[in-house]
Order: C-alpha cells, then structure tokens, then sequence
C-alpha cells in the first residue's frame, strides 16, 4: 500500500510535467486555454492525494481552490477576454517549437539531478515530487520566456506557480491561511492582468509584445 501511494503521488506529479510539455507544445490559443484547465485538474488530483496519504485535511481545501479558481474560473475568464480582444490565430514562439521542446527537456533532465542529489536524505514521497515541482516552474519560465503574446505569458505565470503549489504540498504541506492568501493573490492578479491587457489593446491594437516592442524602439 505504501508503494502504491508513492508511485500514484509521481503518476500524478509526472502528468502536471506532461501537460507542461503540452502547454509549451500549444500554438492555439483556445488549446492553450483547454490544456492550462487539464494542468490545474491534475493539480488538484495531485494535491487531494497528498491530502489523503499525509493525513492532512487541509489540503483538500487547496485542491477545491485549484480546481474551482484554475481549471474553471480563470479559463473562462480568459477565454472571454481572447474573445473580447479577437485573438484567434496563432501563438508565436521565439526560435520555435522544435527548440523549445527541447530546452524544456533539457531543463527536466536539470531538474531531476539537481533535486535528487539535493534531497538524497529527504522522504520518498516529497523527494521526486520536488523535482517534478522544479521541472514544472522551470517549463512555466520557459513558456514565459519563449511567447510572444501577453496571454500565453500569463498561462506560463500561472503554470510556475502551480509547480510551487505541488512543491509546498509534496514538502508536507504549507499552512491554510498561505494557501487561501495565494489563491486570493492569483484572483486579484487576474482581474488586474485583465485591465492590463484591454489597455494594451486598446493604446497598441495588439498584445504581441514584438509588437510593443517595435514601438517602444520608435519612440526611442
């Protein structure tokens, strides 16, 4: 039985690295959208397993946050603003899928050395979970780094900071009341990133930040 929840605990935190990699494999934004939903419903999994084999009740709160605010509230938020700014083509990448998919390895391969040597006296269970939690941050950096569109730069904040999240609950967990504060942060963050982004469109009449860029570089 012990077994079982360890590897059922690195099946689910795995998947989280998985859908990463689908995230950064993504050049729709509805897809982008859709798989950002599945990367918070695998958090929660994650997390409510945690709970279970912690013992820890109050987990389950977190994961009802990840799922109600992550995977349904904020994607259909976003998706009404995709909707609203007419962004309906594709997501530009710098230097390509091909090459991005293969940084993003690179950093798992990273990932995975550096956590397994650092935490080689730590428990079982949050020892591979704190490297898939890296490869997970690292990927959502990556993401941030290699789009050009302000959206998909959000979705990849939003993706590191459900690596933390998997990282703080595979260390035995973080108090309630930090939980709920980061829940309350991402929702106050996404109503001002809303804001943000209508103003962008409506000075610039684009949110590619090439774009932004390029006038940035006029004005100069």
């Amino acid at each position: 039985m012990v077994q079982f929840s360890l590897d059922f605990a690195h099946l689910l935190a795995g998947g989280l690295v998985l859908i990463s990699f689908m995230l950064l494999y993504q050049d729709r934004m509805f897809g982008l959208l859709n798989v950002f939903a599945l990367h918070a419903v695998v958090l929660s999994l994650s997390v409510s397993w945690q709970a279970y084999v912690q013992d820890a009740p109050h987990l389950y709160i977190t994961a009802a946050i990840a799922l109600g605010l992550k995977a349904i509230l904020i994607p259909i938020a976003l998706h009404r603003v995709v909707v609203r700014l007419g962004i309906h083509r594709e997501i530009e990448t710098v230097g390509g899928i091909g090459l991005t998919m293969l940084a993003g390895m690179g950093l798992v391969a990273l990932s995975m050395v550096v956590m397994l040597r650092v935490t080689g006296a730590a428990d079982p269970l949050a020892r591979e979970d704190l490297a898939f939690a890296l490869s997970v941050i690292l990927l959502g950096l990556l993401m941030m780094v290699t789009r050009r569109n302000a959206v998909s730069q959000i979705i990849g904040f939003m993706s590191l900071e459900n690596g933390l999240i998997l990282a703080a609950t595979g260390a035995k967990g973080m108090p309630l009341v930090v939980e709920i504060s980061v829940a309350f942060s991402v929702l106050v963050a996404l109503i001002v990133i809303g804001v943000f982004l209508f103003r962008i469109r409506e000075r610039f009449d684009s949110v590619d930040i090439e774009a932004l860029d390029e006038v940035r570089g006029d004005r100069s």
